[in-house]
């Protein structure tokens, strides 16, 4: 799947016949000087022994303030960590979360595509949806996906790639608007979901510090995270329609596999219409099969028995990843068996593993991937340098309001080099939450400020552990796609919802907002616990 190299479409900015290059265009090119994204890990990885050394030789560290112990960073080269990465080579990469994930998902995705379901989905809604509602509607579909986990980069992505061919249009403004609704927008659910309920679950210990009364509320950022969803969306229309797409010029690709199957998109005949029928009955076999296994009286394995409320259903959503491979194997065999784009059990077997051939390339990048994010959890330094950094927000003693941009801003700093936001809040939000409490905000609405700036940079780090994955994906359309045109294409939609999450963040500490349902913004301890020592109840409530 490839695209001629043409030139960008003439935006007017022309010069004597050379086309001025802007500042994405300079990004671009500094991006793709790099090495190869393998080598940018290694070098990664050796700053990472560095650093690690020096912290653990100046004997850096931090008090854990949910447990009182302390966090000591730990030198990369100590006897136990080069036996761990030596021995535990093999499980470092095969317990790289993604990895595990990508090969479940496409197991499944590989039927559906080879057997033509997709296609044939793809061409009944391309045909009526009028192409410039392609990228609004795209990208709500990305802030739906929040609640299959990261089994939507592998399925959304690739799949708006295609529509967007298939409509005329350039198949990485697809992948592009695809990942921004996915993951630059990540910290926007349209309904809550399991990473609420984590998220908060992070934060409920930590305000119980100041209040053991306080309680958490499952739905206590649910009308931040629409209001991003809804002021995102416009955003990014705006973004891919008029400064992502038209810098990557008009879609002018060879007849390549890519393009033939976008080709065929628009294509229904009665066998596939047929086949359409059985993919929808298999549908529904699944779909009827999970609720059963959640509804049913006696036998609910995807039910958390002990647990109460919302987090009762978090199996359920644990389960999803095998929910759409089941999905997809069901849905493709029906449907090629209807349209004879598979006669044979071995015929579906062939086409599992012909669609895991074109993971090769992710999965050498993976177990780089891998062993950074493992070996940065063995030194230690991310709850460390959280702690730190929480710490340093308290002492700038900034207004009310500027103190939750200040989080927002250390939150996406660090999502540069810490991709799990779980890791990230569990360090910070001890630190975090019982001093913004005392100083008149809400335990959700320091939660909402942290997720949002979790999410802004998630698109453009190379360390996000997807970034590899979409890169690939981009490369099967243009082969000199390289780290510096991704990070180029995506750019643009850091910024503009970096700024519009700031704004967010202002207005609703300003104007006092709820967060959630019975989730206010603002505030008020009910009485001082005994166990919060005096210095600390002297601090001034900010009303």
């Amino acid at each position: 799947m490839t695209d001629t190299e043409a030139p960008p479409a003439d935006t007017g900015r022309r010069n004597g016949g050379r086309r001025k290059r802007g500042w994405l265009d300079r990004i671009e090119a500094m991006g793709n000087a790099l090495p190869d994204p393998v080598f940018i890990l290694l070098f990664c990885i050796g700053v990472l022994v560095a650093a690690s050394m020096v912290a653990d030789w100046t004997q850096w560290s931090a008090i854990n303030p949910l447990t009182g112990e302390r966090l000591q960073a730990q030198s990369l080269l100590s006897e136990a960590n080069v036996a761990r990465l030596l021995v535990d080579m093999p499980k470092t990469l095969t317990s790289f979360p993604p990895l595990g994930l990508v090969l479940v998902v496409m197991l499944g995705a590989a039927v559906a595509e080879r057997s033509g379901l997709f296609a044939a989905l793809l061409g009944g809604g391309v045909r009526r949806l009028h192409t410039r509602f392609l990228t609004p509607a795209i990208f709500v579909i990305g802030l739906f996906s929040h609640h299959a986990s990261d089994a939507a980069y592998v399925v959304l992505i690739p799949l708006a790639a295609l529509v967007y061919a298939k409509a005329g249009r350039h198949p990485l403004a697809g992948i592009a608007i695809a990942y921004a609704g996915i993951s630059g927008a990540f910290a926007g659910n349209v309904l809550p979901g399991q990473f609420d309920l984590l998220m908060l679950g992070i934060t409920a210990p930590a305000a119980q510090l100041l209040d053991p009364s306080f309680t958490v509320n499952p739905l206590g950022n649910w009308w931040f995270t629409l209001a991003i969803g809804v002021v995102f969306t416009p955003i990014a229309w705006f973004l891919t329609d008029r400064v992502v797409e038209p810098r990557l010029g008009p879609w002018t690709g060879d007849n390549t596999a890519g393009e033939a199957e976008a080709a065929g998109l628009g294509v229904l005949g009665p066998d596939q219409k047929r086949g359409l029928r059985r993919a929808g009955v298999a549908a529904l076999v699944v779909v009827g099969l999970f609720a059963a296994l959640t509804l049913w009286p006696g036998f609910s394995p995807l039910v958390d028995h002990e647990a109460v409320g919302p987090r009762r259903l978090a199996p359920f959503y644990g389960a999803l990843i095998a929910a759409f491979m089941l999905l997809f194997v069901s849905t493709g065999w029906a449907y090629g068996a209807a349209a004879g784009t598979i006669r044979s059990h071995r015929e579906l077997v062939k086409m599992m593993a012909e669609g895991l051939k074109g993971l090769a390339p992710y999965i050498v990048l993976a177990f780089f991937a891998a062993h950074f994010v493992a070996m940065f959890s063995w030194s230690n330094l991310g709850p460390v340098l959280a702690v730190k950094g929480a710490e340093g927000l308290k002492d700038l003693a900034l207004p009310l309001p500027l103190l939750l941009v200040g989080l927002l801003m250390m939150s996406s700093v660090l999502d540069l080099v810490i991709g799990s936001a779980s890791a990230k809040w569990s360090a910070m939000a001890p630190v975090v939450v019982p001093m913004l409490m005392l100083l008149g905000v809400s335990p959700e609405m320091t939660t909402a400020s942290y997720r949002m700036g979790d999410s802004i940079f998630n698109i453009v780090t190379p360390l996000a552990s997807n970034f590899p994955l979409v890169l690939i994906m981009c490369q099967q359309w243009k082969p000199k796609f390289g780290v510096g045109s991704m990070i180029a294409l995506m750019l643009p939609y850091s910024a503009a919802f970096g700024a519009a999450g700031m704004l967010l963040i202002l207005a609703w500490v300003g104007f006092q907002l709820p967060v959630g349902p019975g989730a206010p913004a603002a505030y008020h301890l009910p009485t001082p616990p005994a166990a919060v020592s005096a210095p600390l109840l002297a601090e001034p409530a900010v009303r």
